[in-house]
């Protein structure tokens, strides 16, 4: 069984408030046509975050839909299995699934319902996809832990797999033992390994942003290891999704031989269109808003493209209107050059330079404070070894598992209530069958 494992696409995404990556997506795609075409693999994976957003616009959803289905007609007999990611809206991933099978494509939103009796036969084989060389376990985002449900899928596979074929599962989760560079480690709710269950020879995650097999640190950048069958594997990102990703990003090329047997796996380096890079470059810091925007204007000279963040010394005195100078140099590229308003400060801030002035509310402003990060805000200077991007994405991901958790609890009352109803109907069709019970 030989496959193709990515993740994270996280199309859509608008970075820095400020420029879409469109002409980055297409030249991954690009890349991935060409490694679909000549590695004809039986399945592509996408382990999750197809998304940058739940609510994609019409034009991200029409990309989405114009790769995948020029991927299909370009690889007709490859399976194409897409599951929902945190950053994905599960139910609309789940409501295009019936036509995506005229493209020879699996796609799973919805994860197993937490009420759901695992003892049951049959909803099982709504995650498996059956090929003629293997099997693959499509498992999307799941909020809470489900080892139950998830053993008892693979139970279901190894009733079914008599010829001992490999065994492929999906999931996007953060598992104990990963390395989260690019992550806030207090922003993951990591998952023990032993949660994912026992059966499959291949674990393909996603959800963590570097290229990394589990347990194997020392091959982080080998491009062409074998593991023992039970391998567990990040693909990583598509894309640098932010500027702390600096390490190369790849696909996987997964081939095993059977049940059991061994796990090949090869990465197929990414050629990102943007790299990300520091300035200056040589690992100082800025002390004046001169020496910052002679930089940017060598760095835009000196290359075509790319993103850019500053390294400023707290010391220093920059003009009001610092981040507009640095945007007017960069208009000279085109938007080729993109800029991270977001600096890095180094350095302390002496005493007579501190804010000794506190801020102060009325009763009723306090009342009126529904979002608690406006609150944040405007005592951040209080606080100035206080990452404020930081506080800002970590209540964006509070809020997303919140909405994530209502909307399975609508997709439970749903099930449930479905279920309810065809009893109904079998028993008003027994009914009129035998007549009714005297």
């Amino acid at each position: 069984m030989k496959i193709i494992h990515t993740a994270d696409l996280h199309l859509g995404q608008i970075l820095y408030q400020n420029y879409d990556r469109v002409d980055e997506h297409e030249h991954f795609f690009s890349q991935l046509s060409e490694w679909c075409k000549s590695e004809k693999p039986d399945a592509l994976v996408v382990s999750g975050d197809i998304y940058d957003i739940q609510q994609p616009s019409a034009t991200t959803r029409k990309f989405f839909t114009d790769h995948f289905v020029r991927l299909h007609m370009e690889n007709p007999s490859m399976k194409i299995v897409i599951t929902a990611g945190n950053h994905d809206s599960a139910s609309r991933i789940q409501a295009d699934s019936a036509v995506w099978e005229f493209a020879n494509a699996k796609l799973v939103g919805l994860s197993p319902s937490v009420d759901l009796n695992c003892a049951e036969v049959g909803w099982q084989d709504d995650y498996i996809v059956s090929l003629d060389c293997g099997f693959i376990i499509a498992l999307p985002y799941m909020s809470s832990d489900r080892k139950e449900h998830i053993q008892s899928i693979l139970d279901r596979v190894a009733s079914l797999n008599t010829d001992g074929k490999p065994v492929v599962m999906m999931a996007h989760s953060a598992v104990t033992g990963l390395d989260p560079e690019g992550h806030e480690v207090g922003n993951l709710k990591l998952q023990e390994v032993d949660q994912m269950g026992t059966g499959y020879d291949y674990l393909a995650l996603g959800h963590i942003h570097k290229p990394q097999t589990i347990g194997h640190a020392e091959d982080m950048f080998r491009t062409d290891v074998t593991y023992p069958s039970g391998a567990i594997r990040y693909s990583g990102s598509a894309l640098h999704v932010s500027c702390d990703e600096k390490y190369p990003h790849s696909v996987s090329v997964v081939e095993i031989n059977r049940h059991g047997g061994d796990v090949h796996i090869r990465q197929l380096v990414i050629d990102e269109l943007r790299h990300f890079s520091e300035l200056p470059q040589d690992g100082s810091s800025f002390r004046t808003s001169d020496e910052a925007i002679a930089a940017v204007t060598r760095f835009c000279e000196q290359n075509r493209n790319g993103y850019i963040r500053l390294r400023i010394d707290q010391e220093a005195d920059l003009p009001a209107n610092f981040c507009q100078m640095i945007y007017d140099e960069l208009a000279k590229t085109a938007d080729e050059v993109r800029f991270n308003p977001k600096h890095i400060w180094t350095g302390t801030i002496s005493s007579e330079g501190q804010n000794q002035e506190t801020q102060e509310f009325e009763v009723a402003e306090l009342q009126q404070m529904t979002d608690p990060v406006i609150f944040i805000e405007k005592t951040a200077d209080q606080y100035p070894d206080l990452n404020m991007d930081e506080i800002r994405e970590a209540f964006i991901i509070v809020r997303e598992e919140m909405e994530r958790m209502k909307e399975e609890k609508r997709n439970s009352e749903q099930v449930r209530a479905d279920r309810k109803k065809a009893r109904q109907q079998d028993s008003a069709l027994t009914t009129v069958i035998n007549g009714p019970e005297n």
